[in-house]
């Protein structure tokens, strides 16, 4: 089976008190087939730095066996105890010896430094099935992924896609910090 792109989405909160509105746009976006939810994690930041970490997931109790807590791995939060730091050591090791080289440490990406202390984020890994068949069909080509990204809202205004007021709207609520009012 092709697995599709794979997107880490950070998203913060000021406080972490999540009332089921994540885990069921989660459980949508799973039935709708176009992406697949392949872990999910609420982690609250103290004021004094400290994470507290639960999954968001809705992964059946196969899927969550198989793919276990792929986030926690991916940013580093060793969820899965000295057992976890120890299969992705090797995981690691195994593909440095392949050849294959992730990012180097400049490349690197904190999440944890990056949520604020006294606040809470959500860590969505998404599976993007939509994009196989695209994909595919570039590589076919001799094409290859050069940068991709998320385009501002008030970027749109330029183009035509949205009004002035819509796009400060969006960009508020995507930028919204903690603290902000």
């Amino acid at each position: 089976m092709a697995i599709g792109p794979v997107q880490l989405i950070v998203l913060g909160f000021p406080e972490p008190d999540f009332h089921g509105q994540i885990a069921a746009e989660l459980e949508r976006l799973r039935e709708s087939d176009a992406v697949r939810v392949i872990d999910a994690l609420a982690v609250h930041k103290t004021t004094d730095g400290e994470v507290e970490v639960a999954h968001l997931s809705n992964l059946s109790d196969d899927e969550a066996t198989e793919l276990g807590s792929k986030v926690g791995a991916l940013v580093g939060l060793g969820i899965e105890g000295e057992e976890g730091l120890e299969a992705g050591a090797e995981a690691g090791a195994q593909a440095a010896a392949d050849g294959i080289h992730a990012f180097s440490d400049e490349d690197a990406w904190d999440v944890i430094e990056e949520i604020p202390d006294g606040s809470a984020a959500a860590l969505v890994l998404l599976e993007h099935h939509w994009a196989v068949p695209l994909r595919d069909a570039v590589a076919a080509a001799g094409g290859f992924r050069i940068a991709d990204g998320f385009i501002s809202p008030l970027d749109l205004i330029g183009i035509g896609m949205l009004s002035a007021e819509e796009a400060r709207e969006l960009h508020a609520m995507e930028t919204a910090t903690v603290g902000a009012g």
